[in-house]
């Protein structure tokens, strides 16, 4: 087995990919509170900013950026898993493995990283995060789904509610 090794960038913005452990449940919209509650709680003891994010019934995607000289996200996504599953009410399936090292069963363990290499790279994931729950038929439009940084763009003037609604836009940041 090869080691797996993170690139870890003091200051850098990352893309991310976290999943569920079982990707058929809904907890993290049907506990939507509980994760933003999780994400402040960390961010007010390790501070990122969230560039863009989009939370889906079993996994969400972030785009973040760490302060300068940190380059420590694997705290971040571990202190934001923990508080999420020590605050979730108990009830999933654990493997015995899982039940073994006294984990619960929610989060896959590993979750995905991308260094973000320029402006291109960063408006390509952007433009994948908030096309998501379109992607996955959560919704028709994406301004319909309510739990995505799009509508802070929105807001902000950087898009417009239409969004992705030109009908060749279902190839955000993806290879074809």
């Amino acid at each position: 087995m090869t080691d797996y090794r993170r690139t870890l960038v003091p200051g850098a913005t990352y893309f991310f990919t976290v999943n569920l452990a079982d990707r058929r449940a809904t907890l993290l919209v049907d506990h939507i509170d509980l994760l933003r509650d999780a994400i402040r709680y960390v961010r007010r003891r390790h501070p990122f900013d969230i560039d863009a994010m989009v939370v889906l019934p079993d996994h969400l995607h972030a785009i973040l950026t760490l302060p300068s000289g940190d380059a420590d996200f694997p705290l971040r996504w571990r202190l934001i898993k923990t508080w999420f599953s020590r605050h979730l009410p108990h009830g999933e399936h654990r493997r015995a493995s899982r039940i073994e090292k006294g984990e619960r069963g929610i989060w896959q363990r590993r979750y995905w990283e991308h260094l973000i290499r320029d402006e291109i790279d960063f408006a390509r994931h952007v433009d994948y995060i908030h096309w998501n729950p379109v992607k996955h038929g959560h919704v028709a439009r994406v301004v319909d789904w309510p739990y995505s940084t799009f509508h802070r763009f929105v807001r902000d003037g950087v898009l417009t509610k239409d969004w992705g609604n030109g009908g060749d836009d279902a190839s955000f940041g993806e290879r074809q």
